[in-house]
């Protein structure tokens, strides 16, 4: 019993790094910067307020899980900015190896257990893990328009870049929380991008 404590501490003191990783996207009020470990506690509120945009098919209860577990990685690979000019095979081969290091200090039937749920998360086959994926790329957008652009300023963003690398994960688990955002974004350029 003790070996498995010490294991399930060590994992919980390694998630604390999280902490330090700073992300693009700046908080509401533009104070300052996010870090990832705040972007998967306000994606787990995401889920619970807005559950009602979920299929049928949708498991809540796991939705909050892989959100809680989805950026772990990045205490070893970092956040690559979705806007961010980065490799994406090599991203997902740091991310996996970061996976083995950070789940692999856990006793082997949460190791098991919690890799399976990140692996669901990534993998976004699932109507639970698409649900998850779309409130993972609908939370910068609303962020983003609070703040006056953030990110989007910061790597001089488009309309349409959003709707192709944002929108079109956002619609596949949550077709009308793309609607919305979609409108807020779109009235929000209209407004203020065209003003540079």
């Amino acid at each position: 019993m003790t070996k498995r404590l010490e294991q399930q501490i060590a994992f919980l003191n390694e998630a604390d790094r999280l902490k330090s990783v700073m992300r693009a996207t700046e908080l509401c009020d533009n104070s300052r910067y996010e870090n990832s470990a705040e972007h998967s506690w306000h994606l787990t509120l995401y889920a619970l307020v807005l559950a009602d945009q979920a299929g049928p098919d949708v498991d809540l209860n796991r939705v909050i899980k892989m959100l809680i577990l989805h950026d772990l990685v990045e205490i070893d690979a970092g956040d690559n900015p979705i806007f961010g000019d980065h490799d994406t095979k090599a991203m997902e081969a740091q991310e996996q190896l970061a996976a083995d290091r950070i789940f692999g200090l856990l006793p082997d039937d949460l190791n098991h257990s919690l890799r399976e749920i990140w692996e669901e998360f990534e993998a976004a086959q699932t109507p639970t893990a698409q649900f998850a994926k779309s409130l993972d790329r609908f939370q910068p957008p609303m962020q983003n328009l609070q703040s006056g652009g953030g990110s989007w300023v910061d790597f001089d963003v488009t309309e349409q870049m959003i709707a192709d690398r944002v929108g079109s994960k956002i619609s596949i688990g949550a077709p009308a929380l793309w609607e919305f955002a979609r409108n807020k974004i779109s009235a929000f350029f209209a407004e203020h991008m065209s003003k540079k």
